[in-house]
């Protein structure tokens, strides 16, 4: 404890040794004022307070100046001061604006909130576009606590968090800043270059705060935050706002600054409530205050999610620029709770440099060398906004307990408590790590995967894996092998399988596989081996249909460019059919039995649906991402999907080297999935799919391209690749085939408007799902569902009507979606 003391006194030392500017901000009472903006008059150089209203200007020029203060319901101080040495220091004190109705006109035939708000929204594509380009630096601090963490999370120990808990289990769990350059063109360019990271605990770490991440402009119509949330002056604000003028008052520069309460129609659109402050003549932001619940925004574990901003004028550019914000949220889920603070700072602004498209690629987030290795002195030089003592405590702790806890000492004896074996693993399975070396190994248990199908009868896997991390996980080997035994048909089969990933920039995947295995004959398994035991042995329904595979494959995927990512599979089979062993089941049915294992003739019980054979098989895929962004961290690259344009994926496939000459064949396949929003109307998505089989007449059943169907009425909540009221085998073809799948999902949009009903929060979804094949009949299916159906923040389900048709109306279903699937 001495050594922890001395070490955050040290801090606080050099803290005061290297500032600049410095003070503190209270009010009238001398209370400390948390995120008061601060900076040079004239210009963007700032800063704000922190939690305990310190704050440090880094400026380093001597001479006359005006130091602004600037707090919304404060009234904003001018301070001049000459400043002939530094650590230059100024205390302050702000008094409460006066905000009074006196001077408002009341105008019995109209709001006058609404009426500022109409001048708001006249003005808003005008103030958006006035800022056509801009550099500026910008700091993020974003730091989460937990309050009271259990000792387990769904039966797993969470331990201490990396050192995070005190002995109340509560502290803070991510701490981190960054320093960055960023760069904008309108109407959507930004990219940032981040100088400078740290991580509370983890010299190496690389945070996860970025400028991209919350680039919030509340000129557009809608702000993605979780959802898109409607903003106060959007188009169609009147829509769901309702306004109240709480005041005016007047800024430094004489503005007048009118403040509106904003109020939602219904509390669970997607909306904000709270105040926004618009300046008068000019119709723009001064500030926004700024609340949204997590049902608002989609993101169950919050609880409430409070953002501000704060603006500055510059006269000469004639631009009210944002000049911080901060996102305070308060989250609780599975008995876990906490809070946090994210802090943003924007400064050096340059209004309108000579950017073009040219200056911008698809990287839109870069580290400088080496910026994770930044030391305190560079930090306490260089941060906008001074930590608090709890900040400063929590990175002397996780830093000083970091090389312990990465010691061999100490992870041997971590490794030590949680590799001893618990009587839950008997149904869990066990797992054994070594830390130190960054490998571990595990078994899976058989009693969770005992299930049934009349095939193999009651059978179960024993799985087991060993991976082994190289370069902070950039690098790894994975070894994985499943042995499967079925009791009726007393038949003993396994697989193994081998993956080396190459690095974290291109990420090539080398894997060779092998073995023995019962499998469906759509290879995409449309049902999941615990409901086919279900449905098997209550009501006499066996719909998995399998065949022996026993095979040897060599795969290998990389991204040889950003946007690409290409993947090859090579290997050789031996196919036998399979046919039912068992009819156990525990309620049989008067007017049902089993159906035979061949998907083509479910009443020919020992009639093989294809001659034993060995093949070879080939496929080349190539998965182009149009318009894919990404990070580049130094340890890695991460993709991000451009919601804007679609994902193409073209494939050719080919069976060769049959001991059946029929049985090869040619296939091109075609793909295409895009997900995008609009605005406040819902998400619309679809996934279009097309191919074509060549010398494909005689091929076995399983080559054949499948639709995936569903007979049992239960789902997983998401129905993109799957018709829900086909037969699983009925329409399948070897031939040329469409398929298509659109789903509109109005989040709100249309039953938040319904009273009554929008209290319970619902979604309404609108599907339609379509095939063709030459040999059949066009197929459709048209779905209505409600989702989001559940309680609190435990929202897993989704109810669907569906109908289908081929050649008029064939049959219609309620489909039951659990998300948890």
């Amino acid at each position: 404890m001495t050594k922890l003391l001395l070490a955050i006194l040290f801090c606080l030392v050099s803290f005061i040794s290297v500032s600049q500017i410095k003070g503190t901000v209270t009010d009238s009472h001398n209370k400390p004022l948390a995120s008061v903006n601060i900076f040079i008059e004239n210009t963007f150089t700032g800063t704000t307070t922190n939690d305990v209203g310190i704050y440090e200007l880094n400026f380093n020029k001597l001479g006359d100046y005006v130091i602004v203060y600037q707090y919304l319901g404060y009234k904003t101080v001018k301070k001049p001061v000459s400043i002939d040495k530094f650590p230059f220091t100024q205390n302050i004190q702000l008094v409460e604006e006066e905000i009074s109705l006196n001077e408002v006109v009341i105008n019995s035939d109209e709001n006058p909130a609404d009426k500022i708000i109409r001048k708001a929204i006249e003005n808003r594509k005008a103030n958006l576009e006035k800022i056509k380009s801009y550099k500026a630096d910008f700091y993020s601090r974003g730091l989460i606590r937990i309050k009271d963490a259990p000792e387990k999370i769904l039966g797993q120990e969470i331990g201490d968090l990396g050192g995070g808990l005190d002995s109340t289990r509560s502290g803070i769990i991510y701490l981190s800043e960054t320093i960055s350059k960023i760069e904008f063109l309108r109407p959507d360019k930004l990219k940032e270059k981040i100088t400078a990271s740290k991580v509370a605990g983890n010299d190496s770490g690389f945070s996860f705060n970025t400028a991209v991440d919350v680039d919030y402009n509340f000129y557009e119509n809608s702000i993605e935050l979780g959802n898109q949330i409607v903003s106060p002056i959007a188009n169609n604000a009147f829509t769901y706002y309702h306004y109240k003028l709480e005041g005016i008052f007047y800024d430094d520069k004489g503005n007048l600054i009118n403040k509106i309460k904003v109020i939602p129609k219904r509390e669970n659109d997607p909306v904000f409530s709270g105040y926004v402050y618009i300046v008068e003549d000019q119709w723009t932001f001064y500030a926004l205050e700024l609340d949204l619940t997590g049902t608002q925004a989609r993101i169950p574990a919050a609880d409430i999610i409070s953002l501000q901003q704060d603006f500055s004028y510059s006269e000469k550019d004639q631009i009210w620029a944002k000049i911080s914000q901060t996102i305070d949220f308060k989250y609780g889920i599975f008995g876990i709770k906490g809070d946090g603070r994210f802090t943003y700072v924007y400064s050096n602004y340059v209004f309108n440099p000579e950017i073009t498209i040219k200056d911008f690629g698809r990287e839109i987030l870069s580290f400088e060398n080496e910026a994770n290795k930044k030391d305190s002195t560079y930090w306490q030089g260089i941060r906008p906004v001074p930590l608090t003592v709890e900040e400063t405590t929590d990175y002397i702790r996780k830093d000083s307990i970091q090389v312990v806890r990465e010691s061999k000492t100490y992870k041997d004896s971590i490794d030590t408590v949680n590799n001893k074996f618990k009587i839950g693993d008997l149904l869990g399975g066990y797992n054994y790590s070594n830390s130190y070396e960054n490998w571990s190994m595990g078994i899976t248990s058989p009693i969770s995967t005992l299930t049934f199908n009349t095939v193999q009868g009651w059978n179960a896997n024993i799985s087991g894996y060993y991976r082994k991390n190289y370069d902070e996980f950039k690098r790894y080997l994975s070894l994985n092998g499943t042995v499967n035994y079925g009791f009726s048909d007393e038949r003993l089969r396994g697989t193994v399988s081998a993956t080396y990933k190459f690095n974290n920039i291109k990420r090539p995947f080398l894997s060779v596989s092998g073995g023995f295995t019962a499998q469906q004959f759509n290879d995409n398994e449309p049902i999941s081996r615990l409901i086919n035991t279900s449905f098997s042995l209550f009501a006499e329904k066996n719909y998995m249909k399998l065949y022996d595979r026993n095979f040897a494959e060599v795969s290998y995927s990389v991204e040889p460019f950003n946007g690409l990512r290409v993947g090859t599979n090579i290997g050789y089979e031996h196919r036998q059919p399979l046919t039912n062993t068992t009819d156990q089941v525990w309620y049989p049915q008067e007017d049902r039995e089993y159906t035979s294992n061949n998907p083509q003739d479910p009443t020919g019980l020992f009639i093989s649906q294809f001659n034993s054979h060995y093949i070879g098989k080939f496929e080349l895929n190539a998965r182009i991402n149009f318009g894919q962004d990404y990070f580049s961290y130094p340890d890695g690259k991460f993709n991000i999907t451009n919601e804007k344009y679609p994902t193409l994926i073209v494939g050719y496939e080919k069976g060769f080297a049959s001991s059946n000459s029929d049985y090869n064949f040619d296939q091109v396949k075609f793909r295409m999935t895009q997900g995008f929003s609009i605005r406040d109307k819902g998400r619309f998505e679809y996934n279009f799919k097309a191919g074509k089989f060549f010398n494909g007449d005689d091929i076995a059943f399983m080559d054949y391209h499948h639709f995936n169907g569903n007979q049992t009425h239960i789902g997983a909540g998401t129905y993109l690749n799957v018709f829900n009221n086909l037969p699983y085998y009925a329409l399948s073809t070897n031939d040329s085939y469409l398929e298509f799948h659109a789903e509109h999902d109005f989040n709100g949009f249309i039953l938040g408007k319904l009273p009554l009903i929008n209290k319970l929060n619902f979604n309404l979804i609108l599907g339609a799902h379509a095939l063709g094949t030459p040999d059949n009949k066009p197929y459709q299916e048209y779905t209505i569902g409600i989702d989001n159906i559940g309680w609190g923040k435990f929202r897993f389900l989704r109810l669907d009507y569906v109908r289908s048709y081929q050649s008029g109306f064939q049959s219609d279903a309620w489909m039951f979606g659990l998300k948890i699937f």
